[in-house]
């Protein structure tokens, strides 16, 4: 399987946006967090790191074409050798709204989860006084929640979709993905 090392490298390779690579870094944070929570063993949770690192990296070849979107980046992944059946389907379905594929696994749905809820988190710690995601609760997330107005893009009914399909409770699954995000702090300038 594709390590650690390699995907970075692959990431920066395709992707300039800093702001963008931080998204990824938060959602492959967040996605071996739920690994951990879903007792997955050390080996497999990895794979789901990468999945959540790689998940957009494509994004800036693909935004004019979202019909590509994480499939470009699955080939990329492909072509340095990459077989894991799992790894790449993982990628590609985080571009199901286009394909019209809703996600199968609980990987699938790990990440269509907690990627919008990535950009929520980073949303109320920017707008905190020390900008710093140490000092965000879970009570300030649930605050912003039913401000539709407060980070408009995101979709918190794909987030909602935690309990459901992961059968984790929201507030649990904020906390899991808050606490994921804080270890991963100095990585995102925040």
């Amino acid at each position: 399987m594709i390590s650690k090392e390699k995907a970075l490298e692959l990431l920066h390779s395709k992707m300039q946006s800093q702001n963008l690579r931080k998204h990824c870094y938060s959602v492959g944070a967040v996605m071996r967090s739920l690994a951990s929570r879903f007792q997955i063993p050390d080996s497999e949770a990895e794979k789901w790191y990468i999945v959540g690192l790689l998940h957009d990296g494509d994004y800036e070849f693909t935004k004019e074409d979202s019909g590509n979107h994480a499939r470009l980046m699955a080939s990329w992944v492909r072509e340095i050798g990459e077989t894991n059946e799992e790894l790449l389907t993982g990628i590609e379905s985080h571009g199901w709204f286009h394909q019209g594929k809703k996600p199968q696994t609980k990987m699938q749905w790990a990440l269509f989860c907690c990627d919008e809820l990535t950009g929520l988190i980073i949303a109320v710690t920017l707008v905190r006084p020390d900008k710093k995601l140490a000092t965000v609760t879970v009570d300030n997330i649930l605050s912003k929640w039913n401000q539709k107005s407060f980070a408009a893009r995101v979709k918190r009914e794909d987030i909602e979709n935690c309990e459901k399909e992961l059968d984790i409770p929201l507030k649990d699954f904020i906390q899991i993905a808050l606490t994921a995000m804080q270890g991963v702090h100095e990585e995102l300038g925040l």
